[in-house]
């Protein structure tokens, strides 16, 4: 299933936050053009490099053709421009103020594509007292307030970039809503998705919390602010992950633990109780656990209908056996005809992933087929 596989979609895009919006929307059949710059996208050179080729950029840009533009060249920017003039959505993630400054911005490009959906990716917003301000991931976790929760006592940053692959989704998201708009109106629209407002959105727990009780979340681990015993408990070998989120699942650890006792202590009588006193119920349990392995805890509370999991690694994540029925690993081909693999769309249409069309591209791959289709479309006009 290819729902968007009459759509063509222009990105001018670095890095990850652009390039994983691209990549989304090529994953549901979009035609997915890439526009870098002369020397290519920068995480080209992100280890780890295999021979030569970046598997961090193949895996952000699958799916897609590339068509290397020096923008400075005002016969480049002419192709550009003709490009997008025949698109449906343009994704871009530079600077505020760059694409304007090439004639490539959105109140340019409508008045010659007034139907153009045109995403900007951008760190703080395409307005406001720090539209001109450039971000990354760490910047955007430290501005939006993540990383004040993450973490035991000094400010982490969350391992997995995830302001910029939630600001890559929002963008998608947006896109595709839009589309279904612009069918209705023919009325194209600008979509800012900033990685700050990205950002705050999906800690709605958390801006929630400020909200109710004019308090901050405090940093608490791997432990939850409204729920207990729920984080990471440490078994007589390592952790284990586990999630009793509400009473019936407390009572089952409790009746599982043979300590019947801690239904009657009143400091634990409700979620939100627990919660407050979790420090104390987690020294309870914590020591009930020390009593066997991780492995054997997980058999009996997975048996039960608990919540539980093992802390994985990557490399152990990647061979779990759900991870292998959905069949979301993929292979794919380096533009070197090195094979490797990749995570691929987890999205599922009637149980089925999307599959891979074609691998990341090198650098300009498909130049000479881009321009001469832009060189026919040109000819057909006339």
């Amino acid at each position: 299933m290819l729902p968007l596989k009459d759509i063509r979609v222009i990105e001018f895009t670095n890095i990850a936050s652009g390039p994983f919006c691209g990549m989304l929307l090529a994953d549901m059949g979009a035609d997915v053009i890439k526009v870098e710059k002369p020397t290519g996208d920068d995480m080209r050179y992100w280890p780890p490099i295999t021979q030569g080729y970046s598997e961090n950029f193949a895996s952000v840009n699958r799916n897609k053709r590339s068509i290397a533009m020096d923008l400075k060249s005002e016969d480049d920017r002419r192709l550009a421009r003709d490009l997008c003039a025949g698109a449906d959505v343009i994704v871009e993630n530079n600077r505020h103020g760059v694409m304007d400054r090439l004639g490539l911005g959105y109140e340019a490009l409508r008045k010659l594509n007034p139907a153009l959906i045109y995403c900007s990716i951008n760190a703080f917003g395409s307005d406001g007292p720090y539209a001109k301000r450039g971000g990354f991931d760490l910047v955007i976790q430290a501005e939006s307030g993540i990383m004040s929760v993450t973490g035991e006592e000094d400010p982490v940053k969350c391992g997995v970039s995830v302001s910029d692959f939630a600001t890559g989704l929002y963008g998608a998201f947006a896109i595709t809503a839009a589309l279904r708009e612009v069918a209705r109106t023919g009325k194209g629209v600008h979509i800012d998705a900033s990685m700050l407002g990205c950002s705050m959105g999906i800690s709605a727990l958390q801006t929630s919390e400020f909200f109710g009780k004019g308090e901050n979340s405090p940093r608490m681990g791997s432990r939850h602010p409204r729920n207990a015993p729920y984080q990471a408990f440490r078994a007589s070998d390592g952790y284990f992950a586990l999630a009793a989120g509400n009473d019936k699942l407390y009572r089952d650890v409790c009746e599982i633990l043979d300590r019947r006792d801690l239904l009657d202590r009143p400091e634990f009588a409700t979620t939100e109780l627990r919660a407050k006193n979790q420090t104390a119920l987690a020294e309870i349990v914590e020591g009930e656990f020390a009593t066997k392995t991780a492995a054997e805890w997980l058999d009996v509370f997975g048996a039960a209908g608990v919540p539980c999991g093992k802390i994985n690694s990557y490399g152990e994540a990647l061979s779990h056996p759900q991870v292998e029925h959905a069949g979301w690993v993929q292979p794919i081909t380096l533009p070197n005809g090195v094979e490797t693999k990749t995570f691929g769309s987890p999205l599922r249409f009637d149980l089925k992933s999307p599959k891979i069309r074609t691998n990341p591209p090198a650098l300009d791959a498909h130049g000479d087929e881009i321009r001469a289709e832009v060189a026919k479309a040109n000819s057909n006009k006339t």
